[in-house]
């Protein structure tokens, strides 16, 4: 008997993530729905895009916007693309074909690069970069040497990296969005804000409201702020999703 995919079904669009190092996990879906994306936006980079499925989300939150302001033809907003890179082979293939049975197949290219060999072969310049990169730098690694590479900073990328490049790479409004755990707060923004990029808006996300946030959206531009935006995002509150969760999702979760 032939084994069914294994796929996340989206509002407008679904993904295999059959082979892909990191499934679909909701640390990446909602970087995809609370990270920034404005109408001058043109070129964006998806790092570490994994099964594809921010890059998707953002392919569709920006052809929503273009639907609802100017018609397909409309030359600047026709112009816009969205890059995705990822390291991990079988990960990037399945993006691959995540992006063509997309309902936005020309706006996304997959890229099998490290950021490294990326940087090395374009010298593209972006309006908005963004990322849910590894993160578990003390914690017990997975047996699976390729989830390690996606999960862990001593085997995969650090969010320094991502900073190093974006500090080179976004325009002179261009902005970068990163989700991270919480306790990664003090050393991000202080490592940005030496390197030159300012924090702009905060996105503390809690499962429930009795405990503490445990995920952050941390939104870094070059523009500093006198007062960034924090908010607090709350998921789940007596056993259901709370409506500021359902709103921020009603777009994408068959659910909400």
């Amino acid at each position: 008997m032939e084994k069914s995919l294994q796929i996340f079904r989206f509002k407008k669009f679904n993904v295999v993530n059959e082979h892909s190092a990191m499934k679909v996990n909701t640390d990446g879906v909602l970087l995809g729905a609370v990270m920034t994306i404005l109408p001058s936006d043109r070129r964006f980079l998806d790092i570490g895009t994994g099964t594809g499925t921010i890059a998707l989300m953002a392919a569709q939150r920006y052809s929503d916007m273009a639907n609802n302001s100017c018609s397909a033809s409309c030359a600047h907003w026709a112009a816009a693309h969205i890059d995705a890179i990822d390291i991990d082979i079988p990960s990037i293939e399945e993006a691959v074909a995540n992006f063509a049975n997309s309902p936005w197949p020309d706006l996304i290219s997959a890229h099998h690069a490290s950021l490294d060999e990326f940087a090395e072969a374009s010298d593209s310049q972006y309006d908005l970069i963004f990322s849910n990169p590894p993160y578990f730098e003390d914690s017990l690694q997975a047996p699976e040497e390729r989830r390690n590479a996606a999960r862990h900073t001593a085997t995969g990328l650090s969010y320094r990296e991502i900073i190093d490049f974006a500090v080179h790479r976004l325009t002179s409004e261009g902005r970068l969005a990163l989700v991270l755990p919480s306790d990664t707060e003090l050393d991000l923004t202080r490592y940005a804000r030496m390197s030159g990029l300012h924090l702009y808006k905060m996105t503390r996300v809690r499962t429930v409201p009795r405990k503490a946030p445990k995920r952050i959206i941390a939104e870094f531009s070059r523009i500093k702020t006198d007062i960034p935006e924090d908010k607090i995002l709350t998921i789940q509150d007596a056993g259901h999703y709370t409506q500021e969760y359902l709103t921020l999702m009603k777009d994408f979760y068959l659910f909400a």
